[in-house]
């Protein structure tokens, strides 16, 4: 160097730069290494900058004023340079000699400034808005010029002349200049012409933020505003940046998926050579090959999914990595420079600027690390994030092409679980996972600054952790183990509560609620008792993590102590090793974690990988292209299965449909009907044969499909809207009518499976959405058994029949209305899976084979059924409307054969709300509209078609904060007194971690005498036992708190809200969706069970840490008290803002969260119609838009913790230069020891100051939980179930004598009545029929009996017994019942019957013999024992009312009531129940509901209802002849 400067220029004067008070470097130092420093840096960063900038081209920026500024001054900055350079030339021509350096510097700077002007320019074309390589290198010029700066200055006075004229002017000029470049490199440019941000509504800011905003994300401080003055709505969100969104995201995982795919089948071709023929009809991922490579060796390898998903996020995260590298290594810069300030503190003659040099290194050390960090952490949950879209989308896309089979393998609620838990949890492990080899380098390097200081002692601290990891690794280990069997008691649990939930009607007719509510607490009891065991175990993890660097310090200075006398602990060694003790500590706890979540993300990754190799359906097993002229429909030789390893379920099918006809499917109950049309979609597995269809298709399933959406978007099912066409579909459909009945006309919200329409309305609006369609094939499978007869009659004549709006269109008919095949062209005759015959009517007849038969059988009973069905339905639906089995009832045609939707209706149901509307009881909506109408002030919702009303009331988002009555409510539950005394152990436990601190520090200054230190012995005995105390103290606090009082007030909390739940009216439960119940047994009582106590007690110990940080440093140095405030005050509000706003946007996220599973339900339900009209790519645009909305809250939430990293550690790096800096002013009066304490206590107080706020901000979100929870503890309950003074007599009733007196009642308060002043006695033993038209209050009078509703004037009484004075126990359980819908629980067939066990095994067989179950139970290997799943979806619907029929003949009371089923039962077991009830209840009062005339012509008497009075009341002969309303009804149903 000094050949550069010349021989009497030196390069380093140690005299001149560090021992001395006025330090300033050498000139040579000053022009060489000093000024390429930014040069250096520039040039090495250019390649890779510019090399970014031509990837990421983001559009032209103009021209700007700010630019062109920029421009001018990088110019007048060479100009400067080069100045010098020229007039050193010209000192040369003038034989003035001049070093080197002279020359190379000017030349250096002048390139560089050159580059950077370039920069400036190539950036702008780029759509560069604000450069960090630039802001970087003008800061670092900056701070490059301060020095000479200073210099000149010292120089000039000292000599008082300027020496070198032109270099001093022209050095000031570039020091102004580049003052300037750094202040205009601070200001953004505009954004870039035609980028979305311009036409985007509200764009995320990010997108325009500057270097500086982005590092300290000061771009989100106006959301964080915004969410402190009122809570954040959704339209405060800003939009998704472009490249997280899932149209971006989505195609680049699954682009990566099928290479991967491809290179595997490639692979596999390889290996196999002979090749199976090709089955028809799944496209297995690859060939078949893969049952070759099967049958050789069983395991075959899947392709990867891992590896698509590294290549489609591995670089983008891999910066992030880079980050954490550069933080690991500035983390122990700290502790180095902690070395040098104790040292500069023993060092009585130091001067005093190393000191503040030491304070305000440390303060950019750990600023530095700060913004490191955070910027890792960004990366990190962006790639979680971005993980999480792409693996929901993934698997939404699979789901709609995986084949039946595949379905039948996982359950939709497994599915569910893959988009929720497992997505979730590779959202998890992104944060983690660069501590793989992040902790292993960490704990390396520790470990070699720690054995500089203590040498080979430090291996005894370190066999301490190691011994450590096995102990803390047992534990996650157990702790997992019970996690899962918690898991599977919670499960168990919501499942039963699921069961209560949906069957709470039949659980209150039948007085079951106790029961049950056992049952339940049972199962909850074993969970609590999982969750002690668990907290016990949490306890021992946390006193290991807690005492860990206080037992690896104890241990090591123990054992330096000890080993040799001449080693002596000062504040160096210990407080240096302390602080190097404490970053071990995070890596070494961390590891047994990140490990357990790598298991369980693999766990997950084999789960989603399992899913997304799943066979998918082969679209082209329908052949759409060539078909014989003249037919639409064609299937030659067909054989097909649900399961292509499984039984055939139809056989050797061959059929031709010519175009334009009309072909009517029948044949007895699972004969294979459904299953045909399923064929002719290409639903099942083709195992040979040819399908082929001409044009495109509509398909009306037997269960209606209805979407979450209004009813004119179900009808219109993607089509554009036409006014007239739309209109004409409606009537030809009869939903003309009904639109007048709902609340906003087309435009009401239909809830989730249809549940506000009635069985009919949705199998109407389901033929509408067919017929809107204008498709050319129709496939209708059975749609008209759903609605009444004149309905059928309206639909077939106008819609299907050979005069409809389908005339000369291809129609394919399922149907068991015999009335309608003489119109038909053609009837295909199923029998076990074949066609037995085909022809038109006439033919068959003639040919009276299996046809004639079946219409012998049916025609007379058909005729009567059919008039009265739609009245049945309408009014099942209306007025029993709590409970949507329609909705879940499988496709009754094929209970055992059609695998797909079982599972798929009844775990949703599990998953997701059910909602119940107020029934559509013409005469009730009526009133419902007034009552929209009187609060609105304006004409009724039918007057103004746009007013829609919504169905689903949101469940609201509580906003604001948190009441105190929430935690009072909590800590009532945990118990006060009990609260205040944990307080107290916490506070204990931290005194005496300060005790065994100050000790240390105060052995450091023990006097040193011949080279040794006294009292060892003692000191380390002392310090072993404070610290000993601290970690028992921990323990006991964990123990009490966690493992007793927190579990026992979750226990109480829960069962306070079980309680009540099961003693709510029926009421509740229709207008409340049984999913926001369930959500609270779930979600929120889990986070009252692991959550909040977690919470408490992290939040208690950085509280209490946060405190002994501010007392010892205060202690020490009073003046830190002046700082302490301010620094507080920014804190918390700080803390206030992030608070307000990340509590908001976590319910903002879970509000939005659930659409995207419902929706996901939703599809899966209905994979078949949505394939059958080519609505594939709709849905998962739509998917894709709710994941999107879900994202858009949960991506200013991840920043929003970065912004409040930053401003938190931003205060903790403040405290450390405060410490520091008192330190270095005070240290005449200071000790090393004092000095070691107090800063390396501040450099840990960043760490707890950021977990308190974050704890904070997490116990007010998850508070909220006690705040659900009590809400529902506090529901308004029905009458008591049992009053002690006023029980009935054992035997009562004895004769069954029932009355009615004056008797009133309405559905609830605010509507009108449904059953007016109705007088009537009946006498023991007579049997009523009730009829009506829907609505006229039936199922009303039934409800009453058992006072499902309560009277609202009048009363009944039964054998002299006023049922108003009794309790409802005593009441309901000498009734009995048998309901419309059959509702079964999973569990036993016994238990379904007898839950009580009040009777024996011989009267329940006698019983099932009664009911013609004997048969079918005595084949089951489980007998008695059978197993029911849930629902009870492994029995056909006609067995499910054959086991209501046994429950009612095993307890028989004297009073039957018989809520008469309607189409789900086929009529043979129709006949079954009434011959058996004739028989059996012969001297019992009955009272039947009947929607088949025929059923009650032979009944003691008939009463008719009208609009909720009683019209007639006579024996039915009398009624006929008295020629009124019932005379007119069996005139409709041929009875007369």
């Amino acid at each position: 160097m000094e050949s550069l400067c010349g021989a009497d220029s030196p390069f380093w004067d140690p005299n001149r730069t560090i021992h001395t008070d006025n330090p300033d470097l050498t000139p040579c130092f000053q022009s060489t290494i000093l000024a390429w420093i930014p040069c250096i840096y520039l040039w090495i960063t250019l390649p890779f900058y510019l090399l970014r900038l031509k990837k990421n081209n983001k559009g032209y920026i103009v021209m700007s004023i700010l630019n062109r500024f920029k421009t001018a001054f990088g110019v007048l900055l060479w100009l400067v340079s080069w100045i010098d350079l020229f007039y050193t030339f010209y000192e040369h021509s003038r034989d003035e000699v001049k070093a080197t350096v002279f020359f190379v510097t000017p030349l250096i700077i002048g390139a560089t400034m050159l580059v950077a002007t370039f920069l400036i320019q190539y950036e702008r074309l780029k759509g560069v808005q604000s450069s960090g390589v630039l802001f970087i290198f003008w800061l670092l010029s900056v701070l490059a010029a301060i020095i000479p700066f200073r210099s000149k200055i010292m120089e000039t006075t000292a000599k008082e002349t300027v020496e070198d004229h032109v270099r001093f002017t022209t050095f000031y000029i570039y020091f102004g200049l580049l003052l300037i470049e750094l202040v205009l490199s601070c200001f953004n440019e505009k954004p870039p012409l035609f980028s979305n941000i311009v036409t985007d509504p509200n764009p995320c800011p990010e997108s325009n933020a500057g270097f500086l905003s982005t590092m300290t994300f000061w771009w989100f401080t106006r959301m964080a505003i915004t969410g402190y003055k009122r809570p954040l709505e959704d339209k405060d969100l800003w939009s998704l940046n472009r490249q997280d969104k899932s149209d971006v995201i989505v195609p680049r995982l699954l682009k990566e998926w099928e290479k991967e795919n491809s290179q595997h089948c490639s692979k596999k071709e390889e290996q196999v050579f002979s090749k199976p023929e090709k089955s028809a009809n799944h496209v297995d991922q690859c060939n078949e090959a893969s049952e070759m490579l099967a049958s050789e060796k069983k395991v075959t390898k899947q392709p990867s999914f891992l590896k698509a998903l590294i290549r489609a996020f591995g670089p983008y995260f891999l910066i992030g990595s880079a980050y954490k590298l550069l933080q690991d290594l500035i983390s122990f810069v700290n502790p180095q420079l902690l070395n040098l300030l104790i040292a500069f503190i023993k060092k009585s003659d130091a001067p005093s600027w190393w000191g503040f040099s030491l304070a305000f290194l440390m303060f950019f050390s750990a600023l530095l690390q700060t913004i490191i960090l955070h910027q890792h952490f960004q990366y990190c949950f962006v790639t979680g994030m971005r993980l999480r879209t792409a693996i929901v989308g993934a698997i939404y896309r699979k789901s709609l092409v995986i084949t039946n089979l595949a379905k039948r393998s996982s359950t939709v609620g497994e599915v569910v679980n893959l988009m929720s838990v497992d997505a979730q949890r590779f959202m998890d492990l992104t944060t983690f996972l660069n501590l793989l080899w992040s902790a292993p380098l960490q704990i390396i390097l520790a470990l070699y600054f720690l054995w500089e200081k203590l040498g080979p002692s430090v291996f005894a601290g370190v066999a301490v952790m190691v011994l450590l990891i096995p102990f803390n690794a047992a534990i996650a280990m157990k702790t997992r183990a019970f996690q899962v069997e918690q898991m599977q008691y919670k499960d168990a649990r919501i499942k039963l509560m699921n069961e209560v939930l949906n069957g709470i009607k039949v659980l209150k007719l039948y007085a079951w609620e106790k029961s049950f509510k056992d049952k339940i607490l049972e199962i909850r009891q074993n969970e609590l008792n999982v969750l002690k065991k668990a907290a016990y175990l949490g306890a021992l993890s946390t006193f290991a993590w807690t005492s860990a660097p206080f037992l690896v310090a104890l241990t090591t200075f123990a054992v330096y102590v000890t080993v040799d006398e001449a080693n002596v602990l000062d504040a160096q060694k210990a407080f240096v090793s302390l602080s190097l003790f404490n970053i071990l500590r995070f890596p070494l706890n961390m590891l047994p974690q990140v490990i357990s979540s790598i298991v369980q993300a693999a766990v997950s990754l084999k789960r989603i990988q399992h899913f997304l190799n799943h066979d998918e359906l082969d679209p082209e097993s329908v052949d759409r292209k060539n078909i014989s002229p003249g037919y639409a429909v064609s299937v030659m030789n067909g054989s097909f299965s649900w399961d292509p390893n499984g039984s055939v379920t139809l056989n050797n099918i061959n059929l031709l449909v010519p175009g334009g006809s009309l072909v009517a499917v029948v044949g007895h109950v699972g004969c294979g009907k459904s299953s045909l049309i399923s064929a002719l979609l290409g639903e099942m597995e083709k195992l040979e044969g040819k399908v082929a269809i001409k044009g495109s298709v509509a398909y009306v399933p037997q269960q209606a499909w209805i979407q979450n959406a209004t009813l004119r978007d179900n009808i219109l099912f993607g089509h554009p809207y036409n006014e007239q066409k739309y209109r004409r579909v409606l009537e030809a459909c009869s939903l003309l009518t009904d639109l007048e009945v709902l609340p906003g006309g087309d435009q009401t919200e239909i809830g989730e499976k249809g549940i506000n329409l009635s069985g009919g309305q949705k199998q109407r609006v389901s033929i509408a959405r067919a017929l809107y369609s204008e498709a050319d094939v129709f496939l209708l499978d059975d749609p008209l058994s759903a609605v009444d007869a004149h309905v059928a009659k309206h639909i077939f004549d106008k819609v299907i029949g050979p005069e409809g709006e389908l005339k000369g269109k291809t129609r394919i008919l399922v149907t068991h209305g015999i009335s309608f095949l003489p119109q038909v062209d053609n009837i295909v005759v199923m029998v076990e899976g074949q066609v037995s015959e085909m022809g038109s009517h006439q033919d068959l007849l003639r040919q009276n084979g299996a046809f004639a038969e079946f219409l012998r059988n049916y025609t007379l009973e058909d005729i009567t059924e059919e008039e009265e069905e739609e009245a049945a339905m309408l009014a099942e639906i209306e007025e029993e409307d709590s409970f949507p089995e329609d909705a879940l009832s499988n496709h009754i045609d094929i209970v055992d054969n059609e695998p797909v939707v079982n599972e798929a209706r009844k775990q949703f149901i599990r998953q997701i709300s059910v909602i119940s509307s107020d029934s559509e009881n013409p005469k009730k909506m009526s009133v419902r509209v007034r009552r929209y109408s009187e609060r609105r002030h304006e004409p009724p919702a039918e007057s103004k078609a746009p007013e829609v009303q919504k169905l689903i009331q949101a469940e609201v988002a509580e906003t604001g904060r948190v009441k105190l009555k929430v935690f009072w409510d909590y800590i009532k539950a945990v118990g006060p007194l009990l609260s205040i005394f944990i307080c107290f152990l916490y506070c204990c436990q931290n005194a005496a971690a300060i005790g065994a601190n100050i000790w240390l520090s105060e052995w450091t200054n023990d006097v040193i005498i011949n080279g040794t230190q006294q009292d060892t012995k003692q000191r380390v005995g002392v310090y072993a036992a404070l610290g000993i105390t601290q970690g028992l103290l921990i323990l006991a606090t964990c123990f009490l708190s966690r493992a007793y009082c927190m579990l026992q007030a979750a226990g109480m909390i829960h069962q306070q809200m079980l309680h009540s739940i099961l003693r709510s009216p029926l009421g509740f439960f229709e207008a409340t969706p049984s999913g926001r119940i369930l959500n609270r047994f779930s979600k929120d009582v889990d986070t009252i069970d692991t959550h909040i106590p977690d919470n408490i007690d992290i939040w208690m110990r950085t509280f209490w840490y946060t405190v002994t940080v501010f007392l010892v440093c205060s202690a020490l140095t009073p003046v830190f008290l002046i700082v302490i405030v301010p620094l507080m005050m920014f804190y918390w509000w700080v803390q206030r803002f992030y608070v307000a706003t990340s509590r908001q946007l976590k319910r903002l996220e879970s509000v939005s969260r659930s659409p995207i599973y419902s929706h996901f339900s939703e599809t899966i339900t209905g994979t078949s119609v949505i394939r059958a009209y080519g609505r594939c790519n709709a849905f998962v645009l739509l998917s894709d838009m709710k994941v999107d909305e879900n994202q858009k809250s949960y991506y200013p939430g991840i920043v929003s913790n970065r912004w409040l990293g930053i401003r938190v550690e931003f205060i903790g790096n403040c405290v450390v230069l405060f410490a520091a800096l008192f330190a270095v002013i005070g240290k005449n009066n200071l000790n090393p020891g004092l000095v070691g304490l107090s800063v390396s206590y501040a450099l840990q107080v960043t760490m707890s100051l950021n977990w308190m706020v974050r704890m904070t901000s997490d116990l007010e979100s998850n508070i909220v939980a006690v705040e659900r929870v009590k809400e529902y503890s506090e529901t308004p309950t029905e009458a008591p179930w049992i009053i002690k003074e006023k029980r009935p007599p054992q035997e009562w009733p004895g004769k069954g004598d029932v009355e009615f007196h004056n008797y009133s009642v309405r559905y609830r308060e605010g509507l009108d009545l449904v059953l007016k002043n109705l007088n009537l006695k009946v006498k023991g033993g007579e049997k009523i029929g009730i009829v009506g038209r829907t609505g006229a209050g039936k199922s009303s009078m039934t409800l009453s009996l058992f006072r499902i509703l309560e009277a609202a004037a009048g009363e009944i009484t039964v054998d002299e017994v006023k049922i108003s004075d009794i309790g409802l126990h005593d009441l309901r359980t000498k009734l009995t019942i048998i309901p419309q819908d059959p509702v079964l629980f999973s569990g036993t067939l016994r238990m379904n019957l007898d839950p009580f066990n009040n009777y024996t095994d011989e009267e329940v067989w006698k019983i099932l013999q009664l009911s013609h179950l004997n048969k079918f139970v005595s084949s089951q290997a489980a007998q008695l024992e059978l197993e029911c799943s849930e629902g009870g979806e492994n029995l056909s619907v006609g067995q499910r009312q054959l086991v209501c029929l046994a429950r009612a003949l095993l307890r028989k009371t004297r009073i039957l009531v018989l809520d008469e089923a309607t189409a789900a039962v086929d009529l043979e077991t129709d006949n079954l129940i009434q011959s058996t009830i004739r028989t059996q209840f012969e001297d019992c009062t009955v009272f039947t509901i009947a929607h088949r005339l025929n059923t009650i012509m032979d009944y003691t008497r008939v009463l008719v209802l009208d609009k909720g009075q009683i019209a007639e009341f006579d024996t039915p002969a009398n009624l006929i002849s008295k020629k009124g309303i019932f005379y007119s009804m069996a005139k409709d149903a041929g009875l007369v």
